[in-house]
């Protein structure tokens, strides 16, 4: 198992990619069993680093474990891998043999913070 969040996925295989390597690089991630791609959408891909992380998964998703997390929905992954073709077929190769789960309600990161309420002047009084 690897977990990693995005920024970090896409690095690897773009600095493998540079170097002349990514098929090294994608026999090395093949080895894994299972992936975890986390927070997917915090950060936008450029477009030549949206295709090598669409052809990653493209290759994996048939025959070993991918998990995906995202705070956006899949209809702005268009936003995310700058082109909405890329995202569908992105979405298509990941819900194929999956098992998608929507989690609703406050972070866990975040309960207990009070975020939402807006503080009130303290006037010292």
């Amino acid at each position: 198992m690897a977990f990693a969040i995005t920024a970090q996925w896409v690095n690897r295989l773009a600095e493998a990619h540079q170097v002349g390597g990514l098929s090294d690089e994608s026999t090395r991630l093949g080895r894994i069993l299972l992936i975890i791609v986390d927070a997917v959408g915090y950060i936008p891909f450029e477009p030549e680093v949206a295709n090598l992380f669409f052809q990653y998964i493209s290759d994996r998703y048939e025959w070993a474990s991918v998990i995906v997390s995202s705070n956006k929905p899949f209809g702005r992954w268009g936003e995310v891998f700058g082109d909405d073709i890329v995202a569908a077929a992105m979405i298509d190769r990941l819900v194929h043999h999956a098992e998608a789960i929507s989690l609703k309600g406050d972070s866990y990161r975040m309960r207990g913070r009070n975020l939402g309420r807006v503080p009130t002047a303290d006037t010292g009084e």
